[in-house]
């Protein structure tokens, strides 16, 4: 049964994050301390502690849920002697979690990936003002629709002038976020439940993420990657943009900046995965979420994650 480890996205922070690990286990520390270091922040105390409105700001969500799982990661090799290279066929990570993924599977240093991702979250923070992007969320919508209702969505009834809204992430399941001009997401909402989409609604985050507006991030993402030492994955990466195997750093890089602007192509990534013979799927950091997503993208495959000390002792006795 070909193993694939995913890596979780922003939204599966939670305060508490990683202390049982950093509690139980030297490896786990290790990999605190180092992101601590290379970003001179204690970032390791907002895991563990919050205040849970300082651990949800970008810059800061994106470097901890790639300690968070790289921490569980190390402490699978430390303890339980894993080999990613000889167990797992192919990684994913859904948007921040590409860079989790790259990390595991050696493409990237820690130190890099941490460096990497605060200058990610800093430049997709800074990419729109305050208050002129939105998300939403569209229930019950599949992808083709959920781009129907854009386009219509796109154009300014008053001016006439075209506002960006695009699908952000097709999660599956029904599950699609859109992205863009608050203005043309609150249109896009009214015409979602115009089509009789079962649920609409406005996500509380502080950019407008995946979509053309962060065109800015892009160019600041192209220039750090362009400068970033990367090695070619130990395993493929199957990437959000592509849903295609890539390990050629050159063609990882574009994929990198591409997702900035690009749409989150999830469900397609785990369908493809499922093609390449992946049927056991394991998510590694913090949270459930592309777990709860699997049962509904791939029914007869393993689901399972792994975020604590119990799961990984779980997961362990598993193999």
């Amino acid at each position: 049964m070909a193993l694939a480890f995913t890596f979780p996205g922003q939204g599966s922070q939670s305060p508490g994050m990683g202390r049982d690990l950093a509690a139980a286990f030297p490896a786990a520390r290790e990999v605190f301390q180092e992101v601590d270091d290379t970003l001179n922040q204690k970032l390791s105390r907002l895991m563990f502690e919050g205040p849970p409105e300082e651990l949800t700001l970008t810059a800061n969500a994106q470097p901890a849920l790639m300690a968070m799982s790289l921490a569980v990661l190390r402490v699978l090799e430390q303890e339980g002697g894993f080999e990613l290279k000889s167990r797992v066929a192919l990684v994913a990570g859904h948007s921040l979690g590409e860079y989790s993924a790259l990390a595991a599977a050696g493409s990237l240093s820690l130190s890099t990936t941490a460096r990497l991702l605060r200058l990610r979250g800093e430049a997709m923070q800074k990419a729109v003002p305050a208050g002129e992007g939105a998300m939403a969320a569209l229930l019950g919508a599949e992808a083709e629709q959920a781009g129907a209702i854009c386009a219509a969505a796109a154009e300014d009834p008053v001016t006439g002038a075209r506002q960006v809204v695009q699908v952000a992430n097709d999660n599956g399941g029904g599950q699609i976020v859109i992205s863009g001009h608050a203005a043309a997401v609150d249109r896009a909402i009214e015409g979602a439940k115009a089509a009789g989409v079962k649920r609409a609604m406005k996500l509380p985050v502080s950019a407008p993420f995946h979509c053309a507006l962060m065109a800015p991030a892009a160019d600041a993402m192209a220039e750090a990657l362009a400068a970033a030492e990367m090695r070619a994955p130990l395993v493929p990466l199957v990437a959000n943009v592509s849903a295609a195997k890539a390990t050629d750093p050159v063609e990882i890089r574009d994929l990198l900046v591409r997702q900035v602007t690009g749409t989150v192509r999830w469900r397609e990534c785990i369908l493809a995965m499922g093609a390449m013979g992946c049927e056991r799927f394991v998510e590694i950091g913090s949270g459930r979420v592309l777990t709860g997503l699997m049962k509904r993208l791939a029914p007869d495959a393993t689901a399972s994650a792994i975020g604590t000390p119990a799961d990984i002792e779980a997961f362990l006795k598993s193999l």
